[in-house]
C-alpha cells in the first residue's frame, strides 16, 4: 500500500478557496451590513405594524362614536352631525396615515444597502 505524504492539489485548493471566503476581509464588513440591513427590515415592519394596530384602534373609537351620534341624532339632536362627520375624518385621516407609513417603510428598506 502507498503511502500518502503528499496532499491533492485539488483538496489543497479548495481548502483554501473556503478559508478565503469565511474569513477573507470583505466577510466582517458584508456579514455587518446584511445585519444592518434585517435590523431596518425588523424595524420597518413593526412600523407598518403599529400603524396598522393604530388605524384599527382608532377605527373602533370612532365607530363607536359614530353609532352613539347616530342615535342621539336619530333621538333629534342635530349638534352630533358634526361628531359623525369628524368621526369619519379620524378614520380617512388614519387610513392615509397608515399608507404613508407603509409606503416610507418600503422606501427606506429599498434604499438602505444590504451588504450585497
Amino acid at each position: 500500500m502507498a503511502e500518502m505524504n503528499t496532499v491533492n492539489p485539488q483538496v489543497l485548493n479548495a481548502v483554501e478557496m473556503t478559508n478565503q471566503s469565511v474569513t477573507g476581509p470583505s466577510v466582517p464588513q458584508r456579514q455587518g451590513a446584511g445585519n444592518a440591513y434585517q435590523a431596518v427590515a425588523q424595524s420597518m415592519a413593526i412600523s407598518v405594524q403599529d400603524a396598522s394596530m393604530l388605524l384599527r384602534n382608532l377605527s373602533t373609537i370612532a365607530t363607536t362614536a359614530i353609532g352613539v351620534a347616530t342615535a342621539k341624532l336619530v333621538g333629534g339632536d342635530a349638534t352630533m352631525i358634526p361628531v359623525i362627520e369628524a368621526s369619519q375624518k379620524v378614520i380617512t385621516d388614519a387610513a392615509e396615515a397608515f399608507k404613508t407609513i407603509g409606503v416610507n417603510s418600503g422606501e427606506i428598506l429599498q434604499n438602505f444597502p444590504s451588504g450585497d
